[in-house]
Formats: structure tokens, C-alpha cells, sequence
């Protein structure tokens, strides 16, 4: 269900309204919250501020809590804990997915050390879940403390428009930092988005629950289960490569040529405004779900960063857990220099990508569309790191570094010598790029397993991840 389907409310929905908004209609029922009906009042809807129960997604089971703001600001005392850990312990024992709706001031003040022992019970809960059972949070209000913590341990996180995350509020910060800021620019989306935390945005509540239904289309029951299909759709455009300049150094959005690649409209992007020279999302290559991870060459080249690279290996992570397999396509000129990624710590989270695909144990199927230098050549996913199969479009390049960089280190004898080095530098490259760049050389050499025709990019890769899965025709 996309965004623009969902109806935007014109009101804050209460948390037992939020979570039959998630299920399926009449599927939800509620375990120690007190609830009994609507009719009864927002009281009977808390449960000491939380309501939990079972329901179902598309017929299938879910496990499921909403915290609920008017009621002590959804603080989390014992009982509240109590009613969490039930709904968690429910997940695990029936291998179910959880989806969280996430409103909360924190720990109650008024029961001291037991809130806080309270939240450890959750988090605990959350850890165990990690890579068992798929977890999405809907942060939808103010959350803030052990109500930030909770969400950063799940796999998924969508943010409304009205909520903000923080650990210590304004307030706080004001007084011991002397920074005034307000909670928008604290912790709204707008900060989130960009620095990670946050997945998917949404504009209300509603509109994040269908996110969360969608995501869930994605992902198995738990880890090691089907993957759940759909039926084919026809992608966007015909031919990836009208997407696509001959020309490496200009750029062009490489949501573009996937959208040519992928089922029509199957693209969920995750963390869009985080990291943007790599596109990471969740996406359907006839009916079946596959995890893209892309080189953007709109913003920066499409260079690999520290940033990038920890958005990816988290992406690569995310997947490998819950059996999906990976399609990577690659144009990326290398990563980028510089004292500011060097201080960064660049070397210690591109080593994580790198982590990151040399131990994914799912199908994982590179395609290389313009270039593939250097360490990034490596890092996304090369053919000794472990892909499966390696395609290259014809006029792909992949090697050490660009030609013109190439022969200025490799000739700068000849070039200090020539008469006209512009025309030498320009002949040179051209033979450097001809015997060492092209991917029939990657090919010939076993570094690429074939030179594909553009057009040929989706069958190929449906054909190589049902060989890959080992699944029979139909």
C-alpha cells in the first residue's frame, strides 16, 4: 500500500484505533490491556498506557503493541513493560513478526528503578528477536529516552511527520549544553531521515501503518521461512540502459534503470535522504522480494563514503538475516578522498561493507552498468568477495582506476616527453582502457561471468536467482 493510497487523519488515532488500522479488518484481538470496546473510553484502551494483542497482515499473524500518549505521556512503568515483553515473548515463541507503534516520555518517574529495569526487559526481548523474527517500529509522537533505544533495535523504523526521537530533551540540552533547539530539530524526521536512524517517513499515523504492512510484504514470517510472492508485474520501462548515459562522467538517477530492472512500482526505498550516493530498498523481480542496493551517480558520483558505506553493510545485514537475496549494481568511480573521510573513519566502515557481502549467505548477483574501480570495485560486491554471479554491460568498465589517472601514473615518462602530451595522454588512455578496463578483459579473465545486453539485465537476473535458489519451473 503506497503512501498516497492511505488517507491522512485529521486527528491523532488512539493506540487500539492505530493498531486496527494495521490489521486486517476484525483480526485483531488484545491481550492484557483491558480492552473490551470502544465504547468503554480511552480508559479501558490503556492498559497503564500500552495496548498489545495478536492480529493479522494479509492473513498472515502478527504480533503487535501501541503506546498510548494520553495516558502519563505513554511513560513506561512495570505494568507497561510487562504487557510489552508478553507481546514479544508471544513473537518469538509463535515465530511471528512485530510491529511496534512507539509514543512514549520515557521511563515513569514515579516507579524509579523499576521503569528503567522495565525498558532493559524490552530491550533484551528486542535483541533476542534480532535476525529470528522480522521487527518494524512506528514512531508516530514524541519518544523519547529508553522510547528512542527501543526502535533503534528493530529492523525497521518509520517516522511520521509529527514524531521526534531524542534521548535527552530540550530542556536538557538547553541546560547543560546551553543550545537552544526545538524538538523538531532535536529529533523530528527531517533530522532522523538524514542521519540514519529513520527508514521510511510517513505523513500520519495511518499512512505509517499501511508502510508497515508494505514492508512486511517483503519479509518472511520469521527467519528461514518462504519468502512471501506476488504475482509478475511488468517493469516501468523497457530497457534500463535509455536511463543510462554512454558518457561515464555524466550522471543521471539510478532509480531510473532500476525501475527498468525490477517489478513495476516494487521499489520501497529505505533511508532515501541518508548517505545518497548509494540507493538501498526492498523491491520485487518477478513476484519475489530482492534487497537493491545501487551506486547513485546523482549525488557525488556515486563515490563510496563512510556514510555510504555503513548504510549499505547495515542494508546487506538487514537482508541476509531474513533470506533475501541481493542484486547490487554498480557505477561507482572508487571512494572518496580526503582528509574529512580519512578522520571519518572510512577505512573502518568500508571494511564493514566489505564484512558485510563476504558473509551474506544469500543469493547475491552483481551488475556492473558503467564502472567498477578500485577498492569500491571490490567492496560492491565483486566476484572474490563472494558474488555468485557477476554480469557487465558491453561498455562497462572495471578496473584499478580510470584510464586518464592511469597512464598519467604508468606513462608520465612518455607524457613528460611527448610533444603534444594532450594528444599522447588521450591515445594512450584509449589503449590502457581498450587491454585492461573492458569487461570482455573482466570477462575473458573470469573476474565477470558474462558481457550482458542492457535489455537482458532483468531476465538474467529472475534466471539467476531462481538457479541460485534452486527453484524448479513452475
Amino acid at each position: 500500500m503506497s503512501i498516497g493510497a492511505i488517507a491522512e487523519s485529521s486527528r491523532h488515532p488512539g493506540p487500539l484505533e492505530r493498531l486496527e488500522s494495521l490489521c486486517d479488518k476484525g483480526s485483531f484481538e488484545a491481550i492484557r490491556s483491558g480492552v473490551r470496546s470502544p465504547a468503554l473510553g480511552p480508559r479501558a484502551e490503556q492498559g497503564d498506557g500500552v495496548v498489545g494483542g495478536l492480529g493479522r497482515v494479509d492473513g498472515r499473524p502478527v504480533a503487535c503493541y501501541a503506546q498510548d500518549s494520553r495516558f502519563l505521556g505513554g511513560s513506561l512503568g512495570a505494568a507497561h513493560a510487562d504487557t510489552i515483553t508478553r507481546v514479544l515473548e508471544l513473537a518469538e515463541r509463535s515465530r511471528i513478526p512485530v510491529v511496534s507503534f512507539v509514543e512514549s516520555g520515557g521511563a515513569r518517574v514515579q516507579e524509579g528503578i523499576a521503569a528503567l529495569s522495565g525498558y532493559s526487559r524490552i530491550f533484551r526481548r528486542n535483541v533476542r528477536l534480532t535476525g529470528a523474527v522480522p521487527q518494524i517500529s512506528v514512531v508516530g509522537g514524541l519518544s523519547a529516552g529508553g522510547g528512542s533505544y527501543s526502535p533503534a533495535l528493530t529492523d525497521f523504523v518509520v517516522m511520521t511527520k509529527q514524531a521526534a526521537m531524542f534521548l535527552t530533551g530540550p530542556a536538557v540540552v538547553r541546560e547543560v549544553m546551553g543550545e537552544e533547539v526545538d524538538t523538531a530539530g532535536l529529533g523530528g524526521p527531517g533530522v532522523h531521515e538524514r542521519n540514519g536512524v529513520c527508514d521510511i517517513v510517513a505523513p500520519d499515523s495511518r499512512a505509517a501503518a499501511g508502510l508497515a504492512r508494505a514492508i512486511l510484504s517483503y519479509l518472511p514470517q520469521a527467519a528461514g521461512d518462504p519468502l512471501p510472492y506476488t504475482m509478475e508485474i511488468e517493469p516501468e520501462i523497457s530497457d534500463p540502459a535509455t536511463a543510462v548515459p554512454t558518457d561515464p562522467r555524466q550522471v543521471y538517477d539510478i532509480r531510473e534503470p532500476i525501475s527498468g530492472i525490477v517489478d513495476g512500482g516494487s521499489l520501497l526505498e529505505t533511508a532515501p535522504r541518508w548517505a545518497r550516493s548509494i540507493v538501498t530498498g526492498l523491491a520485487r523481480l518477478d513476484g519475489r522480494p530482492v534487497g537493491v542496493i545501487a551506486n547513485q551517480p546523482r549525488y557525488t558520483g556515486g563515490v563510496l563514503d563512510a556514510e555510504s558505506a555503513q548504510k549499505g553493510a547495515r542494508f546487506v545485514e538487514r537482508c541476509n538475516r531474513y533470506g533475501i537475496p541481493l542484486v547490487v549494481l554498480v557505477d561507482t568511480p572508487g571512494f572518496l578522498p580526503g582528509t574529512r573521510q580519512e578522520r571519518a573513519g572510512v577505512i573502518r566502515f568500508g571494511a564493514t561493507l566489505v564484512r558485510a557481502f563476504a558473509a551474506a549467505s544469500v543469493p547475491r548477483v552483481t551488475v556492473v552498468l558503467r564502472k567498477a574501480y578500485g577498492g569500491a570495485y571490490i567492496t560492491m560486491n565483486s566476484k572474490d568477495l563472494g558474488a555468485d554471479m557477476v554480469f557487465a554491460w558491453p561498455n562497462a568498465e572495471l578496473g584499478v582506476m580510470g584510464a586518464q589517472p592511469a597512464v598519467g601514473i604508468v606513462n608520465r615518462r612518455e607524457l613528460a616527453a611527448a610533444a603534444n602530451p594532450a594528444a599522447t595522454r588521450r591515445t594512450l588512455a584509449a589503449d590502457y582502457a581498450e587491454q585492461h578496463l573492458s569487461a570482455s578483459v573482466a570477462a575473458a579473465g573470469g573476474f565477470v561471468d558474462e558481457v550482458i545486453e542492457p535489455h537482458e539485465t532483468r531476465s538474467r537476473l529472475i534466471w539467476a536467482l531462481a538457479t541460485l535458489s534452486g527453484r524448479r519451473e513452475p
